[in-house]
């Protein structure tokens, strides 16, 4: 039996949109990786979507199933619940945060996930240490430029609302 890699994701947004951050906990065997990045103008539900991109960008393709735990049922549903097939068959039509959609397709492509929801804020080790950093990233910097939200703001998109 292939062992899995088992990963957490955690995204915060202080104010929505606002400052923001993710977080990611990577396990396999032994070994374990925090990732956390932050960001100045975005959302919870972009740093949510970018957790789960980042993690799976980070593993090579095909090495091994990976067992993604989020609290976001946003993003979990639209995986599990296959919303994201609708999406792409009606060409994205009113589809909020497009660009990390687009993104985390072709990094999905690549792999076998599992989703797993997890009830945020309940005790679970792992998940409290992705909201640990990903807060800790979006209120200490240094912050990135989302450039996909800013870009929507300014052709005054409302898709990413």
């Amino acid at each position: 039996m292939q062992q899995e890699i088992i990963v957490y994701t955690d995204g915060a947004a202080l104010g929505n949109p606002g400052k923001g951050g993710y977080g990611v906990v990577m396990k396999f065997g032994n070994h374990r990786k925090e990732i956390s990045e932050a960001y100045t103008h975005t959302t919870n539900n972009r740093m949510e979507l970018l957790a789960v991109i980042t993690a799976l960008e980070c593993i090579k393709p095909n090495s091994h199933v990976i067992k993604i735990h989020t609290d976001s049922k946003y993003v979990c549903d639209a995986i599990n619940l296959r919303w994201i097939d609708g999406w792409v068959k009606k060409g994205w039509k009113n589809v909020k945060n497009i660009d990390l959609w687009k993104r985390f397709l072709l990094a999905y492509k690549l792999h076998q996930v599992k989703f797993v929801w997890v009830k945020g804020h309940a005790g679970i080790v792992e998940n409290e240490r992705c909201d640990e950093i990903a807060t800790a990233a979006a209120a200490k910097g240094p912050w990135k430029t989302d450039i996909g939200y800013l870009a929507a703001i300014k052709k005054n998109d409302q898709s990413l609302f």
